[in-house]
């Protein structure tokens, strides 16, 4: 078992070594062969040793298989949860093959030397592959519903300049800026989600398709509804201003009730932590002075009767 470890670790510290001594070695050595004319003479844009990391994900990435569906859907959760670059998607599956590999490794030398049966030893090796595995997937999901909950957050203030911004006489995609601009350290991924709407729409798409793109994105309930209200503005000719003021009361109403439903839940989910926590330590003050009195004083007494 110690030989079999010993080989594994053995392996992929190999690996790690070549790969870097590759990226930082070869790079220099095929520029020396452009400055003195030996060598295949090809144009080049060197690597800085920063990237090597980013270049490893990559090629680990290539050793998975995934089905297009499956991609789909993970390319949809890295965009809510603000991966959004270009290498995001490999950078997920090379994280999931390098832990899925480092983790039992890592595992297996812990346990190597602990005394246990070997087969809690293969379960717990088993497992910190499993996490290793998983694990990225979790915090990609965990990462979205933060987001969401900062989008969710920063909307209602959103809303709220956006309406000044529009009954002052700007346009719906000059408030739109007006709002990114503004809210830039307040909240800053709504800000991010509006200047990225405001990118398509320089970039020529149309305005309806723009705000479909930013509730896709967010997948977000109440931004959701704000882009269907600004749709149906659009198409309707309606007043803008009017549209917004009446879903910014709308908002401010629901938030009020979401409080007063919190406030009475409240009561309830206290119950198991006076139960647990403070009603034993209740009991050993009002209690525990007579039982030491009874034990200290009566069982004495009964013994001697």
């Amino acid at each position: 078992m110690m030989l079999l470890i010993t080989f594994v670790v053995f392996a992929v510290v190999a690996v790690a070594i070549s790969l870097v001594g590759m990226k930082l070695w070869v790079q220099p050595k095929e520029a020396i062969e452009r400055v003195t004319g030996t060598g295949y003479q090809q144009e080049e844009t060197p690597i800085h040793p920063s990237l090597v990391f980013r270049d490893l994900m990559t090629r680990l990435s290539e050793v998975m298989p995934a089905s297009p569906k499956d991609v789909t859907a993970m390319q949809k959760r890295l965009i809510r949860s603000g991966f959004r670059g270009p290498n995001a998607l490999k950078m997920l599956y090379g994280a999931k093959v390098a832990f899925g590999v480092l983790m039992p490794v890592i595992m297996a030398a812990v346990v190597a030397n602990a005394n246990t049966d070997s087969s809690m030893k293969i379960m717990a090796i088993v497992a910190a592959a499993a996490a290793g595995f998983f694990g990225p997937n979790e915090y990609v999901k965990i990462r979205g519903q933060k987001r969401q909950k900062e989008i969710q957050r920063g909307l209602a203030n959103a809303l709220d300049l956006m309406v000044v911004c529009v009954e002052s006489g700007l346009g719906l995609d000059q408030a739109i800026v007006q709002v990114a601009k503004e809210l830039e350290h307040a909240h800053k991924e709504i800000t991010e989600e509006f200047a990225t709407v405001n990118y398509e729409l320089k970039a020529g798409k149309r305005r309806i398709e723009a705000l479909r793109n930013l509730a896709d994105r967010t997948s977000v309930e109440d931004l959701k509804k704000l882009v269907a209200v600004l749709i149906q503005a659009d198409r309707f000719g309606t007043g803008v201003a009017q549209s917004l003021r009446a879903h910014a009361d709308y908002m401010r109403v629901q938030a009020r009730q979401i409080a007063e439903e919190k406030a009475a839940k409240l009561g309830v989910k206290l119950i198991f932590p006076i139960f647990f926590c403070i009603l034993p330590s209740l009991f050993v003050v009002t209690v525990g002075p007579v039982v030491m009195k009874i034990i200290r004083e009566l069982i004495p007494m009964m013994n001697n009767m």
